[in-house]
C-alpha cells in the first residue's frame, strides 16, 4: 500500500507530519510518500531512524497555508503539496491520501479538481469517528455542506453505513438523525424531511436522536448538515478539554489531591483516549473516487499516524468501490420508484 502524506499540512510543519509518517511506516510497514519541500523534509527525517522504512519524498515547492482562499489555490498554488499528493491518487501512484491542511481547500481540490465525485453522489460529507464505551460511532457531515438539501442527507446516511460496515465493521448499522428531539415530527424542516425518506428507504433507520442519546452510542451512524455537525464535534472536543484541565488543576490542589490523582492517573488517560481527537486522527471524506483523510492543522505526530491508520484500513476495506457499489444501487432503486 503506497499512502501519500501532505508534509506541508500541519500548524508546525513538518515536524508532526514526518514523525507521524516515521511513526506509521515503522508500524504498519507501507510505503509513505511524504509531499512538501524537499530540503525541509528530508532535514526532518534526519532526526529519525529510517532504517529498513519504505519512506518517499516528493518535492512540492508550495504549500497552501490555513488563510489561502479554498477557492483560489488551484489556480494560484498548483505545485502544492495539497495538490501534487492528492493527484498521485488520481493517477493511480497512490492508494490514499492523508492531510492536516486547509480542510476548506481539501475539500475543493478533492471535489472539483484532483478527484471528484463518485457517480451519483451529489456532496460529499467530512466523517468523524467517537469511540466511547467500546462503541464507535459515525457522525456526519462534519463541516463540508454548512446548508443541506433532505436528499443529501440521505445520500450521506448511505455513505455512513458503508462507512460503519466496512471500516468499522458494525453489521446492518442503526441510522439516526441528529434533532433536539427523539420524537417523530421533532427537529426543523431539514429534520423532518430527511426523517420522512430515510424512513422509505432500504436503511436500517432508527429515527431522531438528541445529542445526549449519542453520546451513549443510541445509533452507529448519525447524520446532520455541516452546521449543526461542526458545532456539534467541535463543542465536544472543547468540552474533553476544559474537563480534563479542571480534573489535572484540581489534582493538584493540595496534597491529597496529589496522592488520589496518582492513583486515578491510569483510569484518566484511558478516559482521556476515548474523548482525544488525536487518537482518531482525521475524518475520511466520504463520496470523492479516492481514500482522503483530513485532520486538524494543530495535530501532533500521533495524530498524523493515526490519521494514515484511518487511511490504511479505508483501503484494505476497499471503500471507494463499495461507496460506488452502494450510490449505485440506491440510485438504481430511485429511478425504480
Amino acid at each position: 500500500m503506497r499512502i501519500v502524506v501532505d508534509a506541508m499540512g500541519s500548524d508546525t510543519r513538518p515536524i508532526p507530519d514526518v514523525d507521524g509518517s516515521v511513526q506509521a511506516a515503522r508500524q504498519f510497514g507501507e510505503t509513505i510518500i511524504l509531499v512538501g519541500d524537499r530540503t525541509a523534509v528530508e532535514r526532518e527525517l534526519a532526526r529519525h531512524d529510517t532504517s529498513g522504512l519504505n519512506i518517499e519524498v516528493v518535492h512540492a515547492p508550495q504549500a497552501i497555508d490555513m488563510d489561502d482562499r479554498p477557492s483560489q489555490v488551484s489556480r494560484t498554488k498548483k505545485e502544492s503539496s495539497m495538490i501534487i499528493g492528492m493527484n498521485l491518487v488520481r493517477d493511480g501512484q497512490a492508494d490514499a491520501f492523508v492531510t492536516v491542511g486547509n480542510t476548506g481547500a481539501a475539500l475543493a481540490l478533492a471535489t472539483l479538481t484532483s478527484l471528484h465525485r463518485l457517480p451519483g453522489v451529489k456532496r460529499p460529507a467530512l466523517a468523524s469517528l467517537l469511540s466511547l464505551k467500546g462503541k464507535t460511532i459515525v457522525l456526519l457531515d462534519l463541516g463540508a455542506n454548512a446548508d443541506c438539501r433532505p436528499d443529501w442527507l440521505v445520500q450521506f446516511a448511505i455513505m455512513g453505513s458503508i462507512y460503519s460496515e466496512r471500516v468499522v465493521g458494525t453489521a446492518r448499522p442503526r441510522i439516526a438523525v441528529l434533532s433536539n428531539g427523539e420524537e417523530e415530527g421533532k427537529g426543523n424542516e431539514l429534520v423532518k424531511e430527511t426523517s420522512a425518506l430515510l424512513a422509505q428507504s432500504p436503511l436500517n433507520f432508527i429515527g431522531n436522536v438528541e445529542a445526549k442519546e449519542m453520546l451513549s452510542a443510541a445509533a452507529d451512524v448519525i447524520v446532520a448538515d455541516g452546521f449543526v455537525g461542526n458545532i456539534c464535534i467541535k463543542s465536544m472536543e472543547a468540552i474533553a478539554e476544559l474537563l480534563f484541565d479542571l480534573v489535572r488543576e484540581e489534582a493538584t490542589s493540595s496534597l491529597r489531591s496529589q496522592v488520589g490523582g496518582l492513583l486515578l492517573r491510569p483510569a484518566i488517560r484511558r478516559i482521556y483516549r476515548q474523548l482525544d481527537p488525536f487518537e482518531i486522527g482525521g475524518a475520511p471524506l466520504l463520496g470523492v473516487n479516492g481514500v482522503v483523510i483530513i485532520g486538524h492543522g494543530r495535530s501532533n505526530a500521533r495524530a498524523i499516524r493515526n490519521a494514515i491508520r484511518q487511511a490504511r484500513a479505508a483501503v484494505n476495506a476497499r471503500l471507494i468501490d463499495a461507496i460506488r457499489d452502494g450510490m449505485a444501487h440506491y440510485v438504481g432503486q430511485e429511478e425504480q420508484a
